[in-house]
């Protein structure tokens, strides 16, 4: 009787909060729009943000709400060349036993992929420097180099984060899956993993 081949091994990382110690996105937008900026429009949104804290609104609805007020008609690209800056800035700014754990999947020759709903712009030049294959992440929409406010397709947190690692990957029963990450938007996928990690990396 012919043995089952092995089955492939697959590491799949949450970024903010799991591999970065906290938030990134809200850095970028001050980066790109200013504090004042920033801050006026979460002061708009005040009420879309109680709302949340009483899970009458969802972390995605609020956060594009944020994204429209301040991203819609920036030009694309000076976002794109302020996502480099924000991605080397970000090397001090990720932890230790996260970075160990990564080194470990990518000596063992195991397939390393970042599911975040954070944004592209500055994700996929972190995951270059870190050594992932592959990025699943929350996209701008852009049109004729200006960006819409809106996301490209769904923002990559909760099913999405599973529906899109299923979709690169293929049927899960052919993978060994390690997955990693530290909020409620990552329990699908902590969830459908061989090895579930939840807040590993934090001391």
């Amino acid at each position: 009787m012919t043995a089952a081949p092995p089955r492939r091994v697959v590491a799949a990382f949450d970024f903010d909060g799991t591999i970065a110690r906290r938030d990134t996105l809200v850095p970028f937008l001050v980066l790109a729009f200013g504090r004042a900026r920033v801050a006026a429009t979460f002061a708009a949104l005040a009420a879309t943000g109680i709302g949340y804290l009483l899970r009458r609104v969802s972390i995605d609805e609020f956060k594009r709400r944020v994204l429209r007020r301040l991203v819609a008609g920036a030009d694309a690209r000076r976002l794109r060349a302020l996502g480099l800056v924000h991605a080397r800035a970000l090397a001090t700014r990720l932890r230790p036993d996260a970075l160990d754990r990564i080194a470990w999947h990518r000596a063992q020759g195991h397939r390393l992929v970042i599911v975040s709903s954070t944004l592209d712009l500055y994700l996929a030049d972190v995951a270059t420097q870190l050594g992932f294959d592959d990025v699943l992440s929350s996209r701008l929409e852009v049109r004729c180099d200006r960006c819409t406010g809106e996301l490209e397709g769904a923002d990559c947190t909760g099913p999405e984060k599973l529906r899109r690692l299923q979709a690169l990957v293929g049927d899960l029963h052919g993978v060994e899956l390690h997955a990693y990450g530290d909020s409620d938007g990552d329990r699908e996928l902590l969830a459908a993993a061989d090895h579930p990690h939840f807040r590993p990396f934090r001391r």
